[in-house]
């Protein structure tokens, strides 16, 4: 099918179109590219360069393509970033969505899969984290994402619109042609690479007297393949709703440096300093939802499978997407 992919110069939009390519589906990418980078498009894709917060651009660009369905990956997700700058979080996030939502219904595109975070549910109430949480975002990004899912709903109640909403725990790793690129980086495994790379001295532990087993925070890491792949299951029809995507195993800070050190073959120097406002003890996923109705199976869940295809990458690309 022809599929509109809103942010596919991503990171995660940039693999989503690469598998979709490998499928055989048209792609169509439609990026800005302020964070992200043509360079990360798949040459098989064609590329439109618009930008969600202007109506007109998100509107010709559907009416022209009509595609059968879009991924939207298009948002800004640095958390520490929105509680300082909310505003922006709401323009781009909230009113690119809106804007998606209402050039989908004038082009008549009926399917809608949306890339959201477990950030929505805030401080889980229970381990694993299934759909069945409430949703209380602690965060102006995870509240952004929140808003964009209630957006959608009422697209499908009132317009039809099938929406599946995709709530990720942490994307990483990379295929051989694309990875993370963020700038400026925040995301744990890239930032233990640099320190490999030579680009940082050491990495910062914040906190190592939480309730875990070496006291350092737990998080459940998802390989970027295996997450652009239940992108590609949930295009089938009638397939509606939400799930969640993780690996339903949890990684320590310390656990997660030990296998880059393992991966690198360098010491790399770590510093504990004090504990982050916000940050929980541990998010690990409940994906048995997306398991049992999406038919989706992770392939690359070990942790040093996963930073050892991040490590080649960066090896390949030293400086990112700008070489």
């Amino acid at each position: 099918m022809k599929v509109f992919v809103a942010g596919g110069a991503g990171y995660i939009g940039s693999v989503t179109t690469e598998l979709l390519c490998d499928a055989g589906h048209e792609v169509v990418v439609f990026d800005n590219l302020e964070r992200g980078y043509q360079a990360a498009i798949d040459p098989r894709a064609k590329f439109v360069q618009g930008d969600l917060r202007a109506k007109e651009d998100i509107q010709s660009a559907l009416l022209a393509e009509r595609p059968a369905a879009v991924i939207h990956f298009a948002a800004y997700i640095e958390v520490g970033e929105s509680m300082k700058d909310p505003l922006p979080f709401f323009e781009n996030n909230v009113c690119g969505s809106l804007n998606l939502m209402s050039a989908m219904v004038e082009a008549g595109c009926a399917k809608l899969i949306f890339s959201s975070t477990c950030a929505t549910y805030g401080s889980p109430e229970k381990m694993p984290m299934d759909e069945s949480l409430p949703q209380r975002p602690e965060s102006v990004y995870g509240e952004s994402k929140l808003l964009c899912e209630k957006i959608f709903r009422w697209g499908q109640e009132i317009h039809g619109i099938e929406c599946v909403f995709l709530r990720y725990f942490n994307a990483s790793g990379a295929t051989k042609n694309y990875g993370e690129a963020h700038l400026p980086e925040s995301h744990l495994i890239p930032l233990v690479l640099q320190v490999a790379q030579g680009k940082r001295e050491q990495i910062f532990i914040f906190g190592e007297d939480y309730d875990t087993h070496d006291g350092t925070c737990v998080r459940d890491y998802i390989h970027i393949k295996d997450l652009a792949q239940a992108h590609i299951l949930a295009l089938k029809p009638g397939i509606k709703g939400n799930f969640n995507l993780g690996n339903g195993d949890g990684y320590t800070v310390k656990e997660v440096i030990k296998v880059c050190r393992e991966v690198t073959g360098h010491p790399i120097p770590a510093k504990v300093q004090p504990r982050r406002p916000g940050d929980c003890t541990a998010l690990i996923a409940d994906a048995a939802k997306a398991h049992s109705e999406l038919g989706w199976a992770p392939q690359y869940a070990d942790l040093k499978t996963i930073v050892q295809s991040a490590w080649d990458w960066h090896q390949a690309h030293p400086d990112g997407y700008s070489s």
